[in-house]
């Protein structure tokens, strides 16, 4: 069987002199025909509309969209390491990037976590007449991620502390092959982000990063990561100020609106765009409302950005 490989070691992205770096602020992303492959990421944390989501999924699916469904667990993982006495610890780099501490009871608590909702998204889209198929990346080598050898964080006190026994990864291999059959026979994978190590051990991975890698190792035309916020907001508590549009080559100078998690997410999203994915889309509460560009949309696509530049000067102008 062969594996789609995948890197998340890419060439600069190309930097104009000059651009319009103001925020799209209520930009419309105009949708293409809907895509061959559609990827799709259901964030972790408290507030996301999953009921909601795993329906859209149902419709995509009953109109013969191909769809393969990665999810988080973050908030059932900090709920059970309460319970259990083992309080969850979140790090932050010398980048700026937040991330879970997963030492070898994390980890296990971590297994517990998306093993839990991983079945209970392939009852709930059973329910909706799918034919899901649950899995972790260790599943039949369907990702394979590198350990980190350390793990550098800072503390409040600005030290750099450095960590050697924390169990996460960076996804270098996604079995693309397998997917595709499984999508081939009528199935729809549903992908827990636990992926095998290079010597056999359980690998907490990132979820944005994980569906930046098979989407890219599918050559899905779009990742769409569902999250509990409207998209990248150049004021994180004003939802008004959703900036809907970025082109792919752009994206860079907007990393600085990302805070929290959100940071992930842009990374995520800028891997799938260098791996070949047209276009993701990052929003909340409707799949196919987001898709369609309700959220932020990152794209490459030249002309869709052209599209809705035009129609943000129709709008300026009225």
């Amino acid at each position: 069987m062969t594996h789609g490989n995948y890197s998340g070691n890419y060439s600069d992205i190309n930097q104009a002199d000059q651009r319009d770096l103001s925020p799209r602020v209520g930009a419309q992303f105009i949708a293409p025909a809907v895509p061959s492959t559609l990827v799709v990421k259901i964030g972790g944390g408290a507030g996301v509309a999953t009921a909601n989501i795993v329906r859209e999924i149902a419709q995509y699916v009953a109109e013969g969209q191909r769809v393969v469904l990665l999810h988080g667990g973050s908030d059932l993982t900090n709920t059970l390491s309460e319970q259990l006495g083992h309080a969850a610890r979140m790090i932050t780099s010398p980048s700026g990037m937040t991330s879970r501490y997963t030492d070898s009871e994390t980890l296990r608590i971590f297994a517990m976590a998306v093993g839990q909702i991983n079945t209970e998204l392939v009852a709930s889209l059973q329910q909706q007449g799918v034919n899901a198929i649950g899995l972790a990346g260790v599943d039949g080598r369907m990702l394979v991620a590198r350990r980190k050898a350390v793990v550098r964080s800072v503390t409040p006190e600005g030290r750099v502390q450095i960590l050697r026994d924390d169990y996460t990864g960076q996804v270098e291999q996604v079995n693309a092959g397998l997917l595709e059959q499984l999508l081939d026979a009528g199935y729809t994978p549903v992908i827990a982000p636990l992926a095998l190590g290079y010597e056999g051990e359980r690998l907490n991975v990132d979820g944005d990063r994980a569906a930046a890698a098979v989407a890219a190792a599918l050559h899905a035309d779009a990742l769409v990561i569902m999250t509990n916020v409207p998209g990248l907001l150049a004021d994180p508590q004003d939802a008004n100020t959703l900036i809907g549009t970025i082109p792919a080559d752009q994206l860079e100078e907007y990393m600085h609106y990302a805070k929290g998690r959100m940071r992930k997410k842009l990374l995520g999203a800028q891997e799938a765009l260098q791996g070949g994915v047209s276009h993701v889309c990052i929003g909340s509460e409707s799949l196919r409302a987001v898709v369609q560009g309700s959220g932020t949309v990152i794209t490459c696509v030249p002309a869709i950005v052209s599209q809705v530049q035009e129609a943000r000067e129709m709008v300026s102008v009225s």
